[in-house]
């Protein structure tokens, strides 16, 4: 069963990402979460998500809140191939809510 996370995206619609195969949540940078699939192309399995503003340099909370959310789909009913990502209480390096700004694939 396929399973997907539907994240917000700031000023726009949600937009699903499979998490189906990935091997890592990686917190790439101060403002990206990278998750990495399981495939022979390098080049096309890691989807890149990056916020809005930056988190601080050792706040890893963005990629827990993404791995946990991960976590919890996969323990859904097969009924249920969608799982919404919520980042209520989630605080970037200013303080303000944190938001998503886009996802990429590549």
């Amino acid at each position: 069963m396929q399973k997907f996370l539907s994240f917000p995206i700031d000023g726009g619609t949600p937009q699903l990402l499979s998490i189906n195969g990935v091997i890592t949540v990686l917190q790439a940078s101060t403002s990206t979460v990278t998750l990495t699939y399981y495939g022979s192309d390098a080049n096309t399995d890691v989807a890149t998500i990056t916020f809005s503003a930056a988190f601080a340099a050792s706040d890893e909370s963005a990629k827990d809140r993404i791995q946990d959310s991960i976590l919890t789909a996969l323990q859904t009913s097969w009924k249920s191939p969608k799982y919404d990502v919520d980042l209520t209480g989630l605080v970037d390096a200013t303080g303000a809510a944190a938001t998503i700004s886009s996802i990429a694939i590549g």
